[in-house]
C-alpha cells in the first residue's frame, strides 16, 4: 500500500472516536453506523451528483433546463474516464410529479446511470424529495437505493448522504410533512404557477443544517459529503469564503512580481471583487451566510452543489487520492466563475459545454488538517 494511504499517526479509530464523543446528532451516528461501506483503491474515480429534481419534461421541470449537459458530461466524458457514479438524493421531484411520468420522459437517463457499472459502482442515495422511492415496486434503481454511503480511504472515513437527516423537524415529521407537501406542490402550487420555496432557497436553514453536519463532522473526525442545500462546498468554504481567501492570496503575491505580473494580478483582483459584489447583492435578498462556522475553517464538510442551477451544474470528482470541486456550464455563461487554482475551461469535444476545476486538494491533507484542528 502507498505511504499516501497511511492513516494519521497517532489518531484513534474513526469509530471509537465517533461512539467517544457525546451523542449529540443520533440520526448522523446512525448513518455512519449503517452506511454500506466501499473501500477506495488509488485508482479509484467517483464522480459524485445531487439534485437533479427530475420531472415530466414541462414547464416545471427544473431539470430540463440542464438536461443535455448532464447527459453530455455522464456520457461523453464520465465514462469513458471509467468513473464510478453516486447520485446523492433529490434524483426525482417527487414533491411535484409522479414518478410514472418521471419515468417517462427521462428513462434514458436512468439506462445511463446503470452504465457506471461497466467500470466500477452506480449508487444512489435518498433525499427528502425522493425518500418515497423505497415503496415503489417497481421502480427502476431500487437495487441500487441506499440511505448512505461509507468511502474508506485507508483507514479514513468519508460519508456520503443527501444532508436532510440533519434537520431533526424535517426528519421526525417527514411522513406527515411530505404527504402534506405533494399535496400542496401538485394540486396548489403547481397549478397557479407558486414558486417552491424549499430549503434550498432559504439561507439561515441550509447554513443551520451544514452546521449541524460540520459539528457531527469534526466530533467523529470524518469527511461529510453531502448535498440537499443546493449550495457547494469545498473543504467547510462557500464561494464567498474562497474570493475572500484568492482576493488575499493576491494581495500578499503582488509586492514581489514584476510589472506584467503587476498588471495581471491586478485585473484579477478586480474580477474578484466584482464577483464579491454580486455575491453580496445577492446575499442582501436571502440572508447571506458565509461557509465558516468557526475561527479555523476545518475541512469537513463537502457539498456537490445541484444540477439544477441557472448557470451550469456542479459535482464532486474523487480521483485516486484527490477530491476536487468541478463546474459544468454553456460557454457563454460560465466563464465569470473563477477557479481557485487558476485552472482554465477545457471544451468537451465541439459540444459548447465546459468543464472547469473549481478546487481540488490531496485527501491526505484533508485529513490531517482535519485530525489536528477538529
Amino acid at each position: 500500500m502507498k505511504s499516501g494511504w497511511q492513516p494519521v499517526a497517532g489518531k484513534s479509530n474513526v469509530f471509537v472516536s465517533m461512539r467517544l464523543h457525546q451523542k449529540k446528532h443520533p440520526h448522523l451516528e446512525r448513518l455512519l453506523d449503517s452506511a454500506k461501506a466501499i473501500t477506495l483503491s488509488p485508482s479509484s474515480r467517483v464522480l459524485v451528483l445531487s439534485d437533479l429534481h427530475m420531472g415530466n419534461g414541462g414547464r416545471r421541470d427544473e431539470f430540463k433546463r440542464n438536461a443535455d449537459l448532464v447527459r453530455s458530461m455522464l456520457e461523453e466524458y464520465y465514462l469513458p474516464e471509467k468513473y464510478s457514479l453516486v447520485l446523492n438524493g433529490d434524483v426525482e421531484e417527487l414533491f411535484k410529479f409522479s414518478i410514472e411520468s418521471i419515468n417517462e420522459q427521462w428513462g434514458h437517463m436512468y439506462e445511463l446511470f446503470l452504465r457506471f457499472e461497466q467500470h466500477g459502482f452506480f449508487w444512489k442515495t435518498y433525499g427528502n424529495h425522493d425518500a418515497d422511492l423505497f415503496e415503489e415496486r417497481n421502480y427502476r434503481l431500487s437495487g441500487h437505493l441506499l440511505e448512505a454511503i461509507k468511502f474508506m480511504y485507508g483507514e479514513e472515513a468519508m460519508l456520503l448522504f443527501h444532508g436532510h437527516q440533519a434537520s431533526i423537524l424535517l426528519w421526525e415529521t417527514y411522513p406527515l410533512v411530505s404527504r402534506s407537501v405533494v399535496l400542496f406542490l401538485r394540486y396548489i402550487a403547481k397549478p397557479m404557477g407558486i414558486r417552491n420555496f424549499s430549503t434550498a432557497y432559504n439561507s439561515r436553514r441550509r447554513f443551520a443544517i451544514e452546521r449541524s453536519i460540520y459539528d457531527f463532522s469534526n466530533q467523529a473526525k470524518i469527511v461529510s459529503i453531502i448535498g440537499h442545500t443546493h449550495r457547494p462546498l469545498f473543504e467547510s468554504l462557500s464561494k464567498v469564503d474562497h474570493l475572500n481567501y484568492r482576493i488575499e492570496e493576491l494581495c500578499r503575491a503582488y509586492p514581489s512580481v514584476n510589472p506584467e505580473g503587476r498588471r495581471m494580478i491586478r485585473e484579477q483582483i478586480t474580477e474578484l471583487k466584482t464577483m464579491l459584489d454580486a455575491c453580496f447583492t445577492e446575499g442582501k435578498k436571502i440572508g447571506l451566510r458565509s461557509g465558516r462556522y468557526n475561527n479555523i475553517a476545518i475541512p469537513s464538510v463537502f457539498n456537490s452543489g445541484c444540477a439544477i442551477g441557472k448557470r451550469g451544474v456542479t459535482a464532486l470528482e474523487i480521483d485516486g487520492e484527490h477530491i476536487r470541486l468541478v463546474y459544468w456550464f454553456k460557454g457563454k455563461q460560465g466563464r465569470r466563475f473563477v477557479s481557485d487554482r487558476n485552472s482554465d475551461p477545457e471544451q468537451l469535444g465541439d459540444s459548447g459545454y465546459f468543464r472547469i476545476v473549481l478546487n481540488e486538494d490531496h485527501l491526505d491533507y484533508v485529513f490531517s488538517r482535519l485530525s489536528l484542528l477538529a
